[in-house]
């Protein structure tokens, strides 16, 4: 079928030709005829050798030929089983012979033969698969059969049958009423379509909708958001109360940002303010608005988020508080933070606790204690801080709120790198990742995908990489906020680790815009991938303008904040490059002026590093070694392979210049092995540069290079 299709026409897009072939269900002609109808309603053209699509197709109609094609075989049946085939295709692809009865009236014993003669003219098939759950029931061979059938019968005849089916459906429902309440909104709503001007069609209507938005709450409750996000989008155009409305295209919205489909939620969100404002409801308005700004600030627009929030808080404050306005102030807090308005942030934050806390929010709690903890971080409260996030997790899981307990996930990983804690921080990474996908959340998927920090420094570059590697061009359009989380700055590190200058480059280039982002964490987070490459050329002017861009936000994020730590290391790094070493021990002295509880392990372990080799540039050998030990020792505390080898590989260089390399054999030889487990070539090869000293058979140093046996 897919030859036979490429023959008339050449270059037909892959997409639509895999709607046609699986449409055709195994019907050469429908393939044939169905391009055919696309040319000529010139929804397909001719360009050059192939065809493009140059109108939309939604929907792939039956085309006229085969469905006459289809009707005169139907039109060859006995009139009880066509009869029969027109009841049943309003019951779907599958059915039940009780099902059946109820709708034709017609009792099982008098209903067998006919649908066994059905199943002998290959119309119908019966599913005796005693392990499958449809078992005993019937089936269409075709869908194209099914919907000609449908398609035959009268306006009148389809509503009165889709009303007994879903009236027969609830007469049956016990406990797992909602497995099939999909089905029962599916009959009352083809049943208010078919004759929307009846006297009881209002009737019909509000069932087909409660049904409806019973449906997307199951499909939501089962991680299925772009399900619900429809069933809203139905539930909606079903409502006329207008504030009722709203609230089915907040929801909408909802399930819309939880796919990840920013595009359709920021539509949705804009539709719910428009008739919460339209009719007084200034609360909701403003829930809405905060949960708008969260989209537009993933979009690369927190400015833009801020303003609305701020107009919004602004109308509400003098009001009376509720669940809307404690969102509002902890969602404000957020977005002020990351715009590095701390003050501000504080004081919003404090006033969604104090509601959430008086009127029993959890969802709020969580979130506010999220930010609060972020808050507490910039003073120094680190203990404090903590306890916060962990609490704010343990109320989201007890309360079941999915995206708190996600974001909390996101924000520990970050606490636990603070505190050179890369386990624990990846096993929040997974936990969160793990959850993301349980609840269909893609926007979190996606976040915690990019979020490489943690195996960056763990050495697993490779699962980091391919983790990465899930996200799309696509990805970034809708979810920002997954490429300010490492993808940028460490995915370039690893690259430029591993000879690929190349690849590093266009990875820090596709997110030049960062550099101009109202986000502290994306300028950050690109400034930081900028000076990685800068190093990696050896153009040390550039390396430190960029770790200095880098760590402009320090007074907000702190020093412990991945980017900014990292950034501070290129920065010495930078400096050293090009013998400057005010600017390192300037670099070096942020370090030291932190009280002794916040210098944490990775912090000392690189001072260590770093000033073993200022003191080399000073003269001060007998500083270099005490430096280089204790920098290893750190890093093996903490569990940082690339680090420690890179520390082991600048001490045997030492050794080598001072003409002690016998020393440096163990170290050499430890540092070589981590870097080819990691596959960091560009370190390897530094490596392989330094003689090996191996006794040799007459008691002597052999000095011959180890790239040379190599």
């Amino acid at each position: 079928m897919t030859v036979l299709l490429r023959t008339p026409v050449p270059g037909l897009p892959d997409e639509l030709q895999s709607r046609i072939l699986e449409r055709a269900e195994g019907v050469p002609f429908y393939a044939v005829e169905t391009v055919r109808m696309l040319l000529d309603r010139e929804l397909i053209v001719r360009k050059g050798a192939s065809y493009r699509v140059v109108g939309s197709i939604d929907t792939l109609e039956v085309p006229d030929s085969l469905q006459a094609l289809i009707a005169a075989r139907l039109d060859g049946l006995a009139p009880l089983e066509r009869q029969l085939l027109q009841d049943a295709s309003v019951m779907g692809r599958t059915f039940t012979v009780a099902g059946l009865s109820t709708l034709t009236g017609m009792s099982p014993a008098d209903l067998d033969p006919v649908l066994t003669s059905l199943v002998r003219k290959e119309v119908l098939s019966l599913s005796r698969d005693p392990l499958s759950p449809e078992r005993g029931q019937y089936g269409f061979l075709q869908d194209l059969v099914k919907r000609v059938a449908f398609d035959t019968m009268s306006k009148k005849r389809r509503r009165a049958l889709h009303l007994l089916a879903a009236e027969h459906l609830e007469s049956g429902l016990g406990p797992e009423e909602d497995e099939v309440v999909e089905v029962v909104a599916a009959h009352y709503l083809e049943a208010y379509r078919a004759a929307p001007d009846a006297p009881d069609a209002e009737q019909i209507r509000d069932k087909a909708r409660d049904r409806l938005i019973r449906a997307a709450e199951r499909a939501s409750s089962l991680g299925a958001n772009l399900e619900a996000q429809r069933y809203f989008e139905r539930a909606a155009e079903l409502t006329s109360d207008a504030l009722e409305q709203a609230e089915m295209f907040e929801q909408a919205g909802l399930m819309a940002e939880a796919g990840a489909r920013a595009d359709q939620a920021v539509d949705h969100f804009e539709r719910a303010i428009t008739l919460f404002e339209d009719h007084g409801a200034t609360h909701p308005a403003a829930r809405v608005s905060a949960r708008l700004s969260e989209v537009m600030w993933d979009k690369g627009r927190l400015a833009e988020s801020l303003e609305s929030m701020d107009r919004a808080f602004n109308v509400l404050v003098t009001e009376p508080a509720d669940e809307s306005f404690a969102w509002l102030a902890a969602q404000l807090a957020r977005f002020q933070f990351f715009h590095g308005d701390l003050a501000l942030a504080m004081d919003r934050i404090e006033t969604a606790l104090e509601i959430a806390e008086s009127q029993g929010l959890p969802e709020v709690l969580s979130q506010a204690l999220n930010t609060k903890n972020l808050l507490l971080l910039t003073r120094g409260r680190y203990q404090e801080a903590r306890a916060l996030l962990e609490t704010a997790l343990r109320i989201a899981i007890e309360n079941d709120k999915p995206s708190a307990t996600l974001r909390a996930h996101n924000n520990l990983i970050d606490m636990s790198t603070t505190e050179d804690r890369y386990e624990e921080a990846q096993s929040h990474a997974d936990s969160g990742l793990t959850l993301a996908r349980r609840v269909g959340n893609r926007h979190w998927e996606r976040t915690f995908l990019g979020y490489c920090y943690p195996l960056y420094c763990l050495g697993r570059w490779d699962q980091a990489l391919a983790q990465m590697g899930e996200l799309s061009v696509e990805d970034r359009i809708q979810t920002r906020i997954a490429f300010s989380q490492g993808y940028v700055s460490f995915g370039a590190a690893i690259h430029v680790h591993r000879g690929d200058l190349e690849a590093a480059t266009e990875r820090v280039a596709m997110f030049a815009d960062f550099a101009n982002s109202s986000d502290l964490q994306e300028r950050t987070e690109q400034a930081n991938a900028e000076a990685v490459v800068s190093l990696a050329r050896g153009d040390a002017d550039a390396t430190v303008r960029a770790a200095r861009r880098a760590l402009e936000p320090i007074g907000t994020l702190g020093l412990w904040h991945y980017s900014v730590k990292e950034s501070l290391v290129l920065g010495v790094e930078g400096a050293l490059l090009r013998d400057d070493i005010e600017t390192a021990e300037e670099f070096l002295a942020m370090i030291d002026s932190l009280p002794a509880a916040r210098r944490t392990r990775f912090l000392q372990a690189h001072s260590h590093r770093l000033r073993a080799q200022l003191a080399e540039r000073r003269g001060d050998s007998h500083l270099v070694q005490p430096a280089f030990e204790a920098a290893a020792g750190r890093f093996r505390e903490v569990s940082l392979p690339f680090w420690l080898a890179v520390t082991l590989l600048q001490e045997s260089e030492w050794l080598h210049a001072h003409h002690r390399g016998s020393e440096a054999v163990a170290l050499l030889t430890e540092s070589r092995g981590i870097f080819q487990r990691l596959a960091a070539t560009a370190w390897l090869e530094r490596a392989e540069k330094l003689p090996s000293f191996e006794p040799s058979s007459g008691g002597k140093p052999d000095l011959e290079l180890a790239s040379d046996r190599h």
